[in-house]
């Protein structure tokens, strides 16, 4: 399977159309259809259902385009690595995280870093720790920021200085909304929003003090900014970290800690054996000065 066909079959999925892809691609239309039907010969699978307008893709052409767009996007970074491998300090910089008042030390290196290196440029793309993972052990991205203990047989990481403290949001109008702290026995019977991890996290799911099967969990979440429309909607309470939703002005939300407190530490992690650009190194020099 070549890049170039991948290529083609992206644009193809792009369109909808083996015409409009052609014309894109400035290929015949001929040539692309012969390109496609190898690539599915080569796969013994169908990857496009051929309309009279328009093509969709099937089961296994959906799994391809995830995959494609993937695998071209490290054939471009690597491209990318390579052209900059002179002494020229440029490039850019793939940063995964969750949401956190962490990345404020993220954005002072980063800051710091471009004063110096003008054309260095950050991506930092926000996810939970199983979307941020995921990418990172494929190569998408540099480094990212992590919680609670590191898998040290997999990645290098520097600790954090600060530490993420768990809170619930709520409604000003709920219930609980007197109290001026939350206790695991408080929640019991109440609707929880969590995040994807948040119970597979031992620190939390310890902090409850029984079964996690036995909580009323009405919905799980991954940005914790969806996490607070649901609750103002009245679906229930978010567990989540502190310093991220604004509650304050006119806001129908309040944030109340836990007790005991929980708080978390983190890390920024980059897997082991990594060979970074010159503009990660010069990134990971930076971080370890503000350490």
């Amino acid at each position: 399977m070549e890049i170039r066909v991948l290529k083609y079959f992206l644009a193809i999925a792009q369109e909808e159309s083996i015409s409009g892809a052609a014309e894109v691609l400035h290929l015949s239309q001929p040539t692309l259809s012969r390109q496609i039907k190898d690539m599915e010969d080569e796969l013994g699978k169908q990857l496009l259902i051929r309309g009279n307008r328009k093509v969709t893709l099937t089961e296994e052409g959906m799994i391809l385009r995830k995959r494609a767009e993937e695998i071209i996007d490290l054939v471009n970074k690597a491209e990318n690595e390579i052209n900059l491998s002179n002494e020229t300090i440029s490039g850019d910089i793939y940063i995964g995280t969750g949401e956190s008042d962490a990345l404020r030390v993220i954005a002072e290196a980063a800051g710091n870093l471009t004063k110096d290196y003008p054309d260095i440029h950050f991506h930092i793309t926000s996810g939970d720790t199983v979307d941020i993972t995921e990418n990172l052990d494929k190569g998408l991205f540099d480094f990212c920021i992590l919680w609670g203990n590191i898998d040290t047989s997999k990645y290098n990481y520097l600790s954090l200085p600060m530490k993420d403290r768990w809170v619930v949001i709520m409604r000003k109008d709920s219930p609980l909304a007197y109290k001026p702290y939350i206790s695991p026995e408080d929640l019991y019977d109440k609707p929880l929003i969590l995040s994807r991890h948040s119970l597979a996290e031992g620190a939390l799911n310890t902090w409850f003090k029984t079964d996690p099967s036995k909580l009323n969990v009405v919905a799980e979440y991954n940005l914790v900014f969806n996490a607070s429309l649901m609750v103002d909607e009245g679906m229930g309470y978010a567990v989540s970290f502190d310093k991220i939703i604004n509650v304050t002005g006119d806001s129908n939300l309040c944030i109340k800690p836990l007790r005991p407190e929980l708080e978390i530490g983190m890390s920024i992690v980059w897997k082991k054996y990594q060979i970074f650009s010159k503009a990660g190194e010069k990134f990971l020099e930076k971080l370890n000065e503000i350490l």
